[in-house]
């Protein structure tokens, strides 16, 4: 049974997850007016990632005995100054949420829930899985000097798939 603080803190986290699948869809569709197509496909299958956690979340709120509390998203930006500039905030953002991710660990530490640290534990490693992907791609960007550059890299990142995790055993 989860405590009513790990379940606020979790409902919580899942309204982040949702708004990051908000926020990668967002930029899926400012790639997508600039003609990117592998961009925005990247993008997609971010978004596809972030709701699965926000649902792997929810699933784990329920089988603990908890509620779930959908909470409001707020609306992500829009629009970027450039592609660099759109996965600069990318990374931030999985930065923050790696943050976010800490702070539950920390709570379930200190509430002695060893059911949420093991199950926190997939969403520690996750993080740092995020961070490279998206880090890799800012230091590409950084690397494109011109246009033709930049098609080459489009068409490299339209090639990404979400492929879910195997069931746990």
């Amino acid at each position: 049974m989860l405590s009513k603080r790990m379940e606020e803190a979790i409902n919580d986290q899942i309204k982040w997850e949702f708004f990051s699948g908000y926020l990668y869809l967002s930029m899926a569709a400012y790639f997508e007016g600039m003609g990117l197509a592998g961009f925005a496909k990247w993008m997609e299958a971010q978004t596809q990632e972030e709701l699965f956690h926000a649902m792997k979340m929810y699933r784990y709120v329920i089988e603990h005995g908890g509620r779930v509390v959908l909470q409001a998203v707020d609306q992500p930006e829009s629009s970027w100054e450039t592609p660099l500039a759109a996965f600069e905030n990318a990374l931030a953002h999985e930065r923050l949420v790696t943050s976010r991710i800490n702070k539950l660990m920390d709570l379930a530490m200190d509430e002695r829930d060893h059911a949420t640290l093991a199950f926190l534990q997939w969403f520690v490693s996750e993080q740092v899985e995020e961070e490279a992907s998206v880090g890799d791609a800012v230091a590409k960007l950084k690397l494109v000097q011109d246009g033709g550059a930049l098609y080459m890299l489009d068409k490299e990142l339209g090639v990404r798939v979400f492929t879910p995790p195997q069931a746990e055993a």
